[in-house]
Formats: C-alpha cells, sequence, structure tokens
C-alpha cells in the first residue's frame, strides 16, 4: 500500500510530526507551501492568523503535482490556528477532488483541537475521514505518547 503524506508547518511541530509520520510508513511526503511568507513577530503573526481564519482567507501556494491515484492512504497534517486548520490546508484541500479518497488527518496543537475534526469533515466531502490525531506540543516539543500515535496510526489501511 503506497502512503502519501501532505502538511502545512509553519513554526516546524508539524513538519517534525510528518517525518515521524513518514518514517513509520515509509510514506511520500509533500510540503505545503504559501506563495506569501509569514511575520516572524508571535504575536504580529497571532493576529494575523486570527484575521486569517475569521475571514475565510485562502492563500495562493505554491505549485505541486500530485496523482492521487497512486495512493492508498493521504494523511494531511496541519497545525490548529484558532481552533481549526490552518489557511493553506484549506487551500490545499479546495483545489482537490476528494471522493472516495482515504483522508487520515492529523493537527498539531498546544491543547486542544477545537473544531478541526467537524472542519475536516467539512472540507473533504466524499472522503473517507479517519479521525483526527490531536499531536500536542509543548515549547516545541511532542508530548503525545508514542502509544497514541502508533494506535492512530493503526487505523490506516
Amino acid at each position: 500500500m503506497k502512503k502519501l503524506i501532505v502538511f502545512y508547518s509553519l513554526t516546524g511541530n508539524t513538519r517534525a510530526l510528518a517525518k515521524k509520520l513518514a518514517l513509520k510508513l515509509k510514506a511520500d511526503v509533500l510540503e505545503i507551501k504559501t506563495i506569501k511568507t509569514y511575520p516572524d513577530d508571535y504575536d504580529v503573526l497571532l493576529g494575523l492568523g486570527q484575521r486569517e481564519i475569521a475571514s475565510g482567507y485562502i492563500p495562493q501556494l505554491k505549485p505541486y503535482r500530485i496523482d492521487y491515484s497512486q495512493y492508498d492512504a493521504v494523511l494531511i497534517g496541519t497545525p490548529v490556528w484558532w481552533s481549526s486548520f490552518a489557511p493553506a490546508v484549506k487551500s490545499f484541500m479546495r483545489t482537490n477532488n476528494w471522493t472516495g479518497i482515504n483522508v487520515y488527518p492529523f493537527a498539531t496543537n498546544e491543547g486542544t483541537l477545537g473544531h478541526t475534526p467537524s472542519d475536516f469533515r467539512k472540507a473533504l466531502r466524499g472522503a473517507n475521514v479517519a479521525p483526527v490525531l490531536s499531536a500536542k506540543f509543548e515549547d516545541g516539543e511532542l508530548v503525545t505518547p508514542d502509544a497514541d500515535i502508533d494506535e492512530w496510526l493503526s487505523l490506516i489501511k
């Protein structure tokens, strides 16, 4: 079975988890990148992120090419921004037809997924969407136990 991990990461937490999952699954990896860069100032970034989520902002992405028919499973990773997935992930999901695709979402956060699981189900209409893996980070370190991650990985068919 061939697997693809697609993710967006701003601070590196989601990238670190995606790499960990890719090693365990021997999966192909695609990092979503926006054309516009985000500010380094954390306080400015927080305000900007909140406005983007509230307004439904859809950023332009750098070009990529994927043939989903090659994959039995697609894992989609995002940081949680204001209780949802990052706008870049929203943009990515809007540009694809998900009908019949087995999707396994994962989300990095500092304590809560908010409404990320229901947002994934709405955005991925037609897909077979698995429960979202919640991966908690504290100060850049993954604190979710490996056993929890392995249990979620066991869902992947």
